[in-house]
């Protein structure tokens, strides 16, 4: 007889089900106690195939240096005759290395280019954009930049194909930390968003797939091997094709294997979170990506200016290691209409609601980059 006792009942063991999330420790790369410390790329290779196969990174960084750069590279009539006949690898202009360089320097920690002058003068006569992964970057105990190499691969061994003093090589890093000897790659923050996108983008796929060509079970009323197969051959080429197939009576029961509509959660949500996500994290509004992300016209004034002085800040540091690095006086520009249109609003909001204690000085928001 079964005994039915409440006394009976036992607890689960849910210790460590769901482990907890640890964040891997980082070291900073910096230079050691030897004499020298090489440094070169070796991760470009994944890097650059994170660019040229996920859209939204690749525009992203495109967009972003598109909007430093600005319309014009502004400079005085003897620097803009340097410019104009600076070529790169014989095509290129100074507006269309400086773009290059950047997006480069994103996408991998830094970014070179060879600086050519002219024996007589010393005077930039070309500036070579270089690849990241072919560049060694040597310094010494102290973290200070010795020389650059440039290397050749023959099989497994590398060979120094040139070498170059450090005023010979235009380096742009990014987001250099502490002490460490190159710079971060934005790809390596947005790695696990880039990851969880394509997942969910394939998901979908197969998703939509299945619903335009649905799973299906074939209960047939034979077991002889041969003719399942055939069975099976005809009926994926009438799947293929779109085509009726017939067949006699009582000899095939079939079957659509679904899931029901509620038993799975709606995907899109997930999708726009992480497209949402993705952008606030690489830094650029969706609205500067010709998309309506943003939920309302206030809110996409509000992330147009923080994109704003994102963006100016960069051209400060573009602008300094332009000076630094080739003497050259150069002025970035950000187009600033919306701005402005923001601070007009923003002071008419100002005087309607003064009597709560609302301040705001727009006065904060009109210094540009190149003043």
């Amino acid at each position: 007889m079964t005994l039915f006792d409440i006394d009976s009942a036992q607890t689960s063991d849910m210790t460590n089900r769901v482990s907890n999330i640890e964040i891997e420790a980082k070291q900073i790369e910096g230079a050691g106690e030897q004499k020298e410390t090489a440094y070169i790329n070796s991760n470009w290779g994944k890097q650059l195939g994170i660019y040229k196969t996920i859209p939204e990174f690749k525009i992203a960084l495109d967009m972003r240096a598109i909007w430093t750069i600005g319309q014009k590279v502004e400079c005085t009539p003897d620097v803009e005759v340097i410019l104009d006949h600076i070529s790169g690898w014989g095509k290129d202009t100074f507006r269309g290395i400086l773009k290059n360089m950047l997006i480069t320097k994103r996408l991998g920690q830094d970014s070179f280019a060879e600086i050519m002058r002219d024996d007589e003068n010393g005077e930039i006569i070309n500036l070579k954009p270089l690849d990241p992964s072919t560049i060694r970057q040597v310094y010494d105990r102290k973290g200070i930049i010795l020389r650059y190499e440039k290397i050749a691969r023959i099989g497994d061994r590398q060979k120094t194909e040139q070498r170059f003093e450090p005023e010979e090589i235009f380096h742009l890093t990014n987001n250099r930390i502490a002490d460490e000897i190159h710079g971060t790659a934005d790809s390596d923050a947005l790695k696990s968003i880039i990851e969880a996108n394509n997942e969910s983008f394939k998901d979908v796929r197969l998703l939509m797939h299945r619903w335009v060509k649905p799973i299906m079970k074939f209960i047939m009323n034979t077991s002889d091997t041969a003719k399942i197969a055939a069975y099976a051959l005809k009926m994926d080429r009438c799947v293929d094709l779109g085509e009726n197939i017939y067949l006699p009576k009582d000899t095939v029961d079939h079957e659509v294997i679904s899931v029901p509509g509620n038993a799975t959660l709606n995907p899109l949500p997930w999708r726009e979170h992480l497209k949402n996500y993705f952008f606030q994290v690489v830094g650029i509004p969706q609205i500067i990506m010709g998309s309506s992300g943003e939920f309302t016209e206030s809110t996409a004034k509000i992330a147009y200016v923080a994109f704003q002085n994102s963006v100016m800040d960069e051209q400060i540091d573009v602008m300094e290691q332009i000076w630094d690095q080739l003497g050259l006086k150069v002025k970035l520009n950000f187009s600033n209409p919306l701005r402005n249109e923001l601070i007009s609003e923003l002071r008419t909001d100002e005087k309607k609601d003064g009597a709560q204690g609302m301040e705001f000085q727009p006065q904060d928001m009109t210094a540009g980059a190149g003043e």
